[in-house]
């Protein structure tokens, strides 16, 4: 076989990617080692910076997201039984979508497939080679038989655990990481959200995060130890618990109750790999870096990240100019660690660590005080919620 871009991944980067370089004419092959119905249903993240909304749309595949989105023009904080309302809208003169990345999964492979695009399902990526020249291929096997995709690119949207970062040579790849002593209970529940937009509350327990996916489901998220096994914790005392750590004084807001139906323990750390290009071997999204969710910057950079690569190989093929191309990976750098440097702080800022006490609390407090009494403080959260420009 043979293409312009090999992409590893099926994910919301390797699609979006592809249909980037569709819209210029530039062919590619999404390989995808799980089937498609796993690729569709898998929940991950759910709320989109503004310009991330635009590029979506600017993709051709906003329409739904338009449609049945929810778009955001601030976010509730919660902490020593107040409530602070950040205004987006006010503060930067933009908004966020919550959109789940389920569904924006579903949009692509959709949108590709219609288009003719070549998007191979349980097509596992085995090996790839000559990166350091200019015909790099990927071995790799579908149904049952082992096959080579000789290309001009790899791009490698595989996640963390994928063959593409796996590549980098030990000499050449640099890495650095942190991991947090705690995780995120998170559930899905039949139930109407409680709130109209996202509550991040802060509370002596630990840190407690509302959500929703649709008008009928919510997301609800809490702080517990690393080691937790969701099992130990009822449905029962996880609403008890929701319900302590949002809880308002002089307030009669009450928590909805509903049918848990998933229910999953998310761990915190922080990742990034260096560099993000290695000769034609292009690295985006989990592949070179990993954020703690509290500043929803995940799938934000996995796609800001394929924008950027999509733009350089445009301007490749279109021009012969490599700029861009040889300025990828800096520039994907640093809006990865402003992104990892805002997720540390709002994690910092939010969670109870295990080995934190009252003096460390009362800072804590102090901080969001300051958030609440001080736009200042308030536009540079939202600035950064809502997605920086491109740096």
């Amino acid at each position: 076989m043979r293409t312009n871009v090999a992409i590893i991944g099926a994910g919301p980067a390797g699609l979006l990617l592809s249909q980037l370089l569709y819209q210029q004419g530039i062919d590619s092959v999404v390989l995808e080692r799980r089937d498609r119905e796993y690729c569709e249903q898998r929940q991950r993240a759910g709320m989109i910076e503004h310009g991330v909304v635009e590029l979506l749309r600017d993709a051709g595949v906003g329409e739904r997201m338009d449609r049945e989105g929810f778009a955001h023009d601030g976010i509730e904080l919660r902490f020593d039984g107040r409530s602070h309302r950040v205004d987006f809208r006010e503060l930067t003169g933009r908004s966020v979508m919550i959109y789940a990345q389920t569904e924006i999964v579903k949009d692509l492979i959709a949108r590709r497939l219609a288009d003719g695009g070549q998007v191979l399902f349980e097509a596992e990526a085995t090996a790839v080679e000559g990166v350091e020249g200019d015909h790099p291929r990927v071995r790799f096997t579908h149904n049952g038989v082992e096959e080579v995709l000789e290309c001009d690119v790899v791009a490698a949207c595989d996640g963390f655990h994928g063959i593409g970062r796996a590549t980098l040579p030990s000499g050449v790849a640099r890495t650095f990481e942190k991991s947090y002593p705690f995780g995120w209970l998170g559930i899905l529940a039949n139930v109407a959200p409680s709130c109209e937009e996202l509550i991040y509350a802060h509370h002596a327990n630990g840190f407690a995060l509302h959500s929703l996916r649709s008008n009928e489901v919510s997301r609800l998220y809490l702080q517990v130890p690393a080691d937790t096994d969701p099992a130990a914790w009822s449905d029962e005392r996880i609403w008890d618990e929701l319900a302590t750590r949002f809880a308002l004084d002089d307030s009669d807001w009450t928590l909805k109750r509903g049918p848990i139906t998933d229910k999953a323990v998310t761990p915190m750390r922080s990742f990034v790999t260096e560099p993000m290009r290695y000769g034609q071997l292009f690295l985006a999204g989990d592949a070179a870096h990993i954020v703690p969710p509290t500043g929803a910057k995940g799938l934000n950079l996995a796609l800001r990240d394929v924008s950027l690569l999509a733009e350089a190989l445009t301007t490749w093929y279109g021009k012969g100019d490599t700029a861009l191309l040889d300025s990828y990976s800096d520039s994907a750098l640093r809006r990865v660690w402003r992104a990892e440097h805002f997720s540390y702080w709002m994690t910092s800022l939010l969670h109870v660590h295990p080995d934190s006490d009252e003096f460390d609390r009362r800072l804590q407090l102090a901080h969001l005080s300051h958030i609440a009494d001080l736009p200042a403080a308030a536009t540079h959260l939202a600035e950064n919620y809502t997605g920086l420009p491109r740096v």
